[in-house]
């Protein structure tokens, strides 16, 4: 079996779908790919706060394990959430929304 990317792997598997599918698939993914960035800005964040997954929860009131879940993606933190983090962190949230090409949701610094 020859090697494929992700990319041509997906093309492969929508290209299958029925139109239904294709927005139902389509919807998931971007929601996937929205989880993964704010993952990566909660965990960017906290490190460089230089603060521990267990010190940035007692700040938020929350587990540990919520601080886990957000930096694995593990889904789409609210609002409210995204500000208690900024808060705990001494920064603001900010969001924005503009015509350009899709990047970070939201700015860490």
């Amino acid at each position: 079996m020859a090697n494929r990317t992700w990319n041509e792997l997906r093309a492969n598997r929508t290209a299958r779908m029925t139109p239904a599918e294709k927005g139902t698939y389509s919807e998931a993914y971007d929601e996937a790919a929205l989880a993964h960035e704010l993952a990566t800005l909660v965990y960017d964040a906290r490190t460089a706060a230089g603060v521990t997954q267990t010190e940035l929860a007692r700040r938020m009131g929350t587990h540990q394990s919520v601080i886990a879940r957000l930096e694995n993606g593990g889904g789409v933190p609210s609002i409210p959430t995204l500000d208690r983090l900024a808060r705990a962190l001494g920064m603001h949230l900010r969001i924005a929304v503009d015509d350009g090409e899709r990047g970070p949701v939201v700015n860490a610094g």
